[in-house]
């Protein structure tokens, strides 16, 4: 099953003089998910001791040459391909020359004119049935830069250089992003599809994920692009959206009193809810790019990136089309089941054999809602999917009913065992003796008269009569029986009346 999409209408500001639109491109940094870093084979683990996961290379010592890390350059073209991009057979590493305060070369090793990755796409699903096609420009490598920190001394800046030359993808985008919104929802769309490849986890708070933001506006009926400012490291989707839906409207307002947008690099600043001026906007011959001297070009083997091919997952897309097809659950289930690729796998667990919509249903509400309530994972959760799955079997086969199932899911997330011998052990197995309920049924018609009475003119108020027989069952009766028995209860009163 093939999912078919249609573009989003165009979310216009208004201003003054008429309509704008946002036009917004992306430039993601991905840290690669690796043990050790671009060149050379210091640890990349995050929280370590200031300056404890330094090689010599990091360190920019003297006679020291980087050693290209071959896992990094196989996460990339994973990447790549899981984004149905080119894989460019020959690539080059670039000096970009730049004042790095916490780089000790003085120079970042990256990627200009021959990048790892050519163009690819992601498709950005905004509601069902609607999506935004997003264009991907290249996927270059560069080595990341340190940590400097301002707030540990009056008067001195402290270096930590723990994260210098962690490999990082960076993942540009062409400029078809018309939302904050939008740019929010690719974002995590990206984050997704890297952590189903396991290139990147995509911990935005530990600064694995973060984007600069290129924003400019035009009037809603030109075609033509604006000048663009750059709003620099943002790792929250919240204060994305916010910098965009800020800067759109900073610009818009400059040209409608007549002025000109200056390209420039930005900063925002969450508490004033705005962005300023960090720099001019600098171009790539700023930067004085030339090919790294200590550094062969990069030449891949066709049959290499085959064998990458043939291992990636099944992605987010095709798994949710698939759900779809396959168990007839909902887009909206589908879109939550397939958010991460831990909880995919979970409910194709449980649902195995089973009626895939009740299990969604289930892992949506019930699992995710105590998850999300006790701080847990799908991988630290304490029920299982065969312990899950054996609950619905409980109430498909009219052991327990849905309210005594929740009672039943609320024991095994305590204390564990096998929900059936629990059902049974704790006496939470369903009436479905025909002579139990007649007798329960009899004393609830002697204890409500009046109620019996009215429920032989007005049809409604047998469920009142049910309620009350589910009520003294301690809601252990068969719903489905008591009131089959009450309605033929009443019907035998008519005719007798």
């Amino acid at each position: 099953m093939t999912l078919q999409f249609r573009e989003p209408e165009p979310e216009l500001i208004t201003g003054a003089t008429g309509e704008w639109e946002i036009i917004v491109g992306l430039e993601v940094h991905a840290q690669v998910s690796s043990q050790s870093k671009l060149f050379s084979s210091a640890p990349t683990d995050f929280g370590a001791t200031p300056n404890s996961s330094v090689g010599f290379v990091d360190a920019a010592m003297p006679g020291m040459l980087p050693v290209v890390n071959e896992f990094c350059i196989e996460q990339a073209v994973r990447t790549g391909l899981g984004l149905n991009a080119r894989i460019n057979r020959y690539s080059v590493f670039d000096r970009k020359n730049y004042f790095y305060p916490d780089l000790p070369q003085g120079y970042q090793i990256s990627q200009l004119y021959h990048p790892i990755v050519g163009e690819g796409e992601i498709l950005v699903a905004l509601a069902p049935g609607v999506a935004r096609r997003v264009r991907v420009e290249r996927i270059h490598l560069e080595q990341d830069a340190g940590k400097s920190l301002h707030d540990m001394h009056p008067e001195l800046s402290y270096v930590d250089l723990n994260r210098t030359g962690i490999a990082l993808m960076e993942i540009v985008s062409y400029p078809d992003i018309r939302s904050p919104r939008e740019a929010a929802a690719y974002i995590l769309k990206l984050r997704q599809i890297m952590r189903y490849l396991g290139t990147c986890d995509g911990n935005m708070q530990e600064g694995s994920l973060r984007a600069d933001v290129n924003v400019s506006v035009r009037p809603a009926d030109s075609k033509a692009y604006g000048t663009r400012c750059e709003i620099k490291n943002m790792n929250s989707t919240r204060f994305i959206q916010q910098a965009i839906a800020s800067e759109a409207r900073r610009q818009m307002a400059l040209l409608e009193d007549g002025g000109d947008v200056a390209q420039e690099t930005r900063l925002y600043d969450p508490d004033s809810g705005s962005t300023r001026s960090m720099r001019s906007k600098e171009d790539a011959q700023d930067y004085r790019y030339f090919p790294c001297p200590d550094l062969l070009p990069l030449e891949l083997d066709q049959a290499w990136i085959d064998d990458i091919a043939a291992t990636l997952p099944e992605l987010p897309d095709e798994k949710k089309a698939r759900l779809i097809d396959r168990y007839g659950i909902t887009d909206y289930d589908a879109e939550v089941l397939v958010a991460e690729r831990q909880h995919a796998e979970f409910f194709e667990q449980t649902a195995a054999g089973r009626n895939g919509k009740q299990v969604a249903n289930w892992i949506i509400n019930e699992l995710f809602g105590r998850l999300n309530k006790e701080n847990l994972t799908i991988a630290t959760s304490p029920i299982s999917a065969a312990q899950l799955g054996s609950i619905i079997d409980l109430i498909d086969e009219g052991v327990i009913s849905g309210k005594i199932a929740k009672s039943l899911f609320d024991i095994v997330w305590r204390e564990g065992g096998d929900p059936r011998r629990v059902a049974t052990q704790r006496n939470m197995l369903q009436i479905t003796d025909s002579r139990a309920l007649e007798d329960a049924v009899d004393k609830v018609f002697v204890a409500s008269p009046t109620q019996v009475e009215r429920a032989l003119t007005h049809s409604k108020v047998a469920g009142y009569l049910v309620g009350q027989v589910m009520k003294l069952t301690a809601g252990k009766a068969d719903p489905r029986q008591v009131s089959q028995i009450v309605n033929k209860r009443l019907g035998d009163l008519r005719d007798q009346s």
